[in-house]
């Protein structure tokens, strides 16, 4: 190869190494930078989403607090107890047992009640009343469609 090359003239090989240095930053190019820069790329797209959904899941969590805070502040002037009778009325649940405990907890049993009720009525303790639902124990009644079910319901906060 040396011999091949020494025998070509000046300008020949001065063409030759242009060429294959031209080659060699090319081959880095393609075969080093330009993955890496597309790597970089990707890690850039990944953490704008990341950030994105940071700033929701504290926008998420602000808004949890106050309503946290908000519902603590409601739950402390109402009687716990009438606004589970009140909802159970509502939705026609027939409520066995309603029995206050010493930690401020009310146990709730409801039986043969229809288990889309039993559903709404718990979401509505949840997420409308601000109470904190603990514990749930359903079984099936006789009749399809109903349950049987015991719940233990606390203030939230």
């Amino acid at each position: 190869m040396k011999e091949w090359f020494s025998q070509l003239n000046q300008r020949e090989q001065l063409s030759l190494v242009l060429l294959g240095s031209v080659l060699l930053l090319y081959l880095l190019y393609m075969l080093v930078l330009s993955p890496l820069d597309s790597r970089r790329d990707q890690l850039i797209a990944q953490n704008v989403a990341v950030a994105e959904s940071q700033s929701r899941v504290d926008a998420m969590v602000s808004q949890l607090l106050v309503l946290r805070q908000s519902g603590a502040k409601a739950g402390a002037k109402r009687n716990l107890t009438s606004v589970i009778n009140q909802s159970t009325s509502r939705l026609q649940l027939p409520v066995i047992r309603l029995q206050p405990n010493s930690r401020g907890e009310i146990q709730v049993r409801i039986e043969n009640g229809s288990f889309d009720d039993v559903l709404k009525w718990l979401n509505e303790m949840e997420y409308t009343e601000s109470l904190l639902v603990r514990e749930v124990s359903v079984t099936p009644a006789a009749s399809a469609g109903r349950v049987n079910i015991t719940v233990r319901i606390a203030e939230a906060g």
